[in-house]
């Protein structure tokens, strides 16, 4: 069925920012998929290896994820042998989380597969105006890159 044709909806940035955003969010989701990996699975990999050893709820609050969903992918995430939960040494009332070496394996092909994804999303963009486009998105996201 073909989409009714909303030229006013359609022309809005907005508009055109959440389908350009839907769709790079199924490009990095399928090359992820790829991997095993979800979405959000490869964001707390990616803060813990950042942050870690990190305390489960500076984790949690760093990624702004809600806790009781940052304990569910922390268990799947220790099932598969990625990360691993231990008393925080600073504080034994907490639990760290860091990355195994298996973790670190896979954090580094799903990053690989989320730039290809990317690049795949920004293809028909030159260098010079993808380096443009992402000056202008941390403009307006009020993110500061």
């Amino acid at each position: 069925m073909a989409e009714a044709p909303l030229p006013a909806i359609r022309s809005l940035p907005s508009w055109l920012l959440g389908r350009a955003a839907a769709r790079g969010r199924a490009l990095v989701a399928d090359a992820l998929a790829a991997e095993g990996m979800k979405m959000w699975h490869h964001v707390v990999l990616s803060a813990v290896r950042d942050l870690a050893p990190v305390a489960q709820a500076d984790l949690g609050r760093g990624i702004a994820l809600d806790p009781k969903d940052l304990v569910g992918i922390l268990n799947d995430l220790q099932a598969a042998g990625l990360v691993l939960r231990e008393p925080d040494p600073r504080d034994r009332r907490k639990n760290a989380v860091s990355l195994t070496e298996e973790g670190g394996r896979l954090l580094k092909r799903c990053e690989k597969a989320a730039r290809e994804a990317n690049d795949a999303l920004l293809a028909p963009l030159s260098t010079a105006e993808r380096d443009r486009f992402m000056d202008l998105l941390i403009r307006i996201s009020g993110t500061d890159g």
